[in-house]
């Protein structure tokens, strides 16, 4: 399919040599368009951008229409005030409202109040005029921001009917602030019951802003109870409440806070154990629970990110800041795709893996810790549910285009070469990388023609032009009138914005990378040598990247699968062999790897040279910065990660209120 350029694209005198470029580049790419079809292919939904119809007709018509959602069994929506009289009469609660008044010497009615306080304070008073007119404000902002919103109808009508027979879990991934507004939004768009959101406390001190969150929807929790039994029952029987007689869906993020990276985040099962409690009751015969996959071309918070990654405080959410960043109203962030997965079944995940019949030993309204047995359940539905989540995210060009820069960028740093790679060479090895991401299951968003909006683009290619030419006016740049730290700081926030592109494809590609890493650093080809490098890493980057706990042999598996299947490997009953094709494929995957081990050789080498045998976090954090020349290295997440991966290589160990450690600290291969 060939690509014609808009005329608005056509040669002037006004063009810039960067707006060239990207017309360069688009033009390439979507002129290589292979066949659809693959047969590693995954079938997925097709997308319907929800903004087209936004454009053409009356937003207020829209905000006031008719909404009507079917709820679960057809139940009728709940009031506030009855919603909270059934959390405040329910046996649990009664239960541990006299444990604490015993345990403390207080008084039950004083405790009762601090509950009803505590209630007052958490839950949410959803009203439809709030709803009307958020439908009405978004619909501004969104068409003003963003090119399209494409959603899989498909999915959406499997929500719907899983909401008719099951209460239901929505279980979005969460790469910015926008997530939960443009999932209530999406829902109102398709008449769709709207969710009771679980929402940080920190948006509560905006003023006006957060009662009208808590008016569309949102229930305000503390960041960690500690260990406050009152709140904690108070919380998790309002949770079940809503959750058992299906008044809403309810939707929480898996991973607790906003992906910094775009990488997916280790999952926290507090939540899920709660959502998950009423059927290992019997309470209830079924829970679904959906994840959905929300893809940005361009996060909102991108360079804010880079920078708390770097150490710069994030700004406190105030209604003040929210005004002030009126700004972003002017740039161009691309098409965001939202992917509705299959309901997944409480009751399927539970089968031969959960012995329900432990709940008959105790009273239901006693509440209890988990057993070994709940938890290990939890937990490895949490890695399936995030993953699920990966497999659903939709990759643009860029993400491809990010990648190939930042290895050619880390590459020619270690050389100590000029950085620097023609466009044309760019081009080629995408359009191969792109066959290669497809070959690996990637959902990949490759159109065919490009309609070409110069703001997004130019924003994407400015970054990526940076790392091509290396960051121009570097501390040997004559022109440079900042401190070389300052400039280190400017140079690491333009690698780290590249780097979140180039993260959003990371999960494709870890298990394949892990195995061409374990086949570089193993001493033979034996796959048993194999196999053990392989365990080492996955096990070193466990907290890097989603990876299963107890799921090795499975991930090596897997692996070996697909590099056999496109031909980068033979694999025998003995011996993991290259094949003369596969070269290409394993340098490009131990380069994916490259930053991380990097960053990990940085903060071990600094633990084994540092003069004292402890340290605090925070002392940590900013001393291993001030030794390193590697980008990576610079990144907060990266160091708190590798921390984690020593302490479970026991290399390091927590003291209260230090970091200790043991000399030698490291394997040998970080030497």
């Amino acid at each position: 399919m060939s690509y014609r350029r808009p005329p608005c694209f056509y040669s002037s005198p006004e063009r810039t040599n960067q707006t060239l470029a990207v017309d360069f580049f688009l033009n390439f790419l979507t002129s290589a368009v292979v066949s659809v079809f693959n047969p590693m292919l995954k079938k997925r939904d097709d997308f319907e951008d929800i903004l087209e119809e936004r454009r053409t007709s009356s937003d207020l018509r829209y905000a006031l229409r008719c909404y009507t959602p079917v709820l679960y069994k057809g139940v009728t929506p709940c009031k506030t005030s009855v919603l909270k009289s059934m959390v405040l009469q329910s046996d649990q609660l009664h239960y541990v409202i006299n444990q604490v008044s015993k345990e403390s010497g207080r008084a039950a009615d004083d405790v009762r109040e601090e509950a009803s306080a505590i209630l007052e304070e958490m839950a949410h008073s959803l009203q439809l005029s709030t709803v009307r007119f958020f439908a009405f404000m978004l619909s501004k902002v969104f068409k003003t921001l963003f090119r399209s919103i494409c959603v899989n109808e498909e999915g959406i009508q499997r929500l719907q009917q899983a909401i008719q027979e099951h209460p239901v879990v929505l279980l979005p991934s969460h790469r910015s602030y926008m997530d939960f507004l443009l999932m209530s939004y999406i829902l109102y768009t398709y008449d769709v019951a709207l969710p009771v959101i679980a929402a940080g406390m920190d948006f509560m001190g905006m003023k006006f802003v957060g009662e009208m969150l808590r008016m569309s929807g949102a229930f305000f929790i503390r960041r960690s109870f500690g260990g406050d039994k009152l709140y904690w029952s108070v919380f998790s029987e309002y949770v079940k409440t809503m959750l058992k007689n299906g008044y809403a869906p309810v939707e929480f993020f898996l991973e607790g806070t906003r992906s910094r990276t775009s990488k997916s985040l280790t999952p926290k099962l507090g939540l899920l154990n709660i959502v998950m409690d009423p059927f290992l009751k019997g309470e209830v015969f079924d829970v679904n629970v959906v994840p959905v996959s929300i893809s940005y071309e361009r996060i909102l918070e991108e360079s804010l990110y880079a920078r708390e990654l770097l150490g710069v405080p994030k700004p406190k959410e105030s209604t003040s800041g929210l005004f002030k960043a009126r700004k972003v109203l002017s740039e161009d962030y691309g098409s965001i795709h939202v992917y509705f997965g299959q309901p997944v079944s409480v009751r399927s995940l539970a089968e031969g893996r959960v012995n329900r019949c432990q709940f008959n030993l105790v009273p239901r309204h006693i509440p209890r810790r988990p057993s070994e047995e709940i938890q290990s359940f939890v937990n490895d539905s949490a890695y399936r549910l995030v993953r699920a989540q990966e497999e659903n995210m939709v990759l643009k060009p860029w993400v491809l285009l990010a990648s190939l820069l930042l290895q050619n960028h880390h590459q020619n740093r270690a050389a100590g070469q000029k950085p620097g790679m023609a466009l044309d060479e760019l081009t080629t090895q995408a359009v191969w990388l792109r066959d290669v991401s497809r070959q690996y299951g990637a959902f990949l968003h490759w159109p065919g023609t490009v309609r070409v909006q110069s703001r997004f683009y130019e924003h994407v290619f400015n970054v990526s032009l940076c790392v091509i030419a290396g960051e121009q006016g570097g501390p040997g740049d004559p022109r440079s009138t900042v401190t070389p730290e300052e400039e280190l700081l400017s140079q690491a926030v333009v690698v780290l914005s590249c780097a979140s592109y180039r993260n959003q494809m990371l999960h494709v590609f870890v298990r394949p990378a892990l195995l061409a890493s374990a086949i570089h650093i193993a001493s033979s080809n034996q796959k048993q040598e194999v196999f053990n490098s392989f365990s080492f890493l996955r096990n070193m980057f466990s907290s890097e990247f989603i990876l299963c706990p107890g799921a090795t042999v499975q991930d090596f598996e897997e692996a070996c699968y697909l590099l056999v299947k496109t031909g980068v490997l033979q694999v025998t009953q003995q011996e993991v062999l290259v094949t003369e094709r596969g070269h290409r494929t394993l340098a490009f995957l131990t380069s994916m790897l490259d930053p991380f081990l990097q960053g990990y050789q940085v903060v071990c080498r600094f633990l084994c040279e540092e003069d004292t045998e402890t340290l605090t976090e925070k002392q940590f954090i900013p001393a291993v910065r001030k030794v390193s020349l590697c980008f990576s290295v610079l990144s907060s997440d990266l160091q708190k990660n590798a921390l984690a991966a020593l302490q479970r290589l026991g290399a390091v160990r927590k003291i209260k209120g230090y970091v200790g450690f043991h000399h030698p600290c490291v394997p040998g291969w970080l030497d």
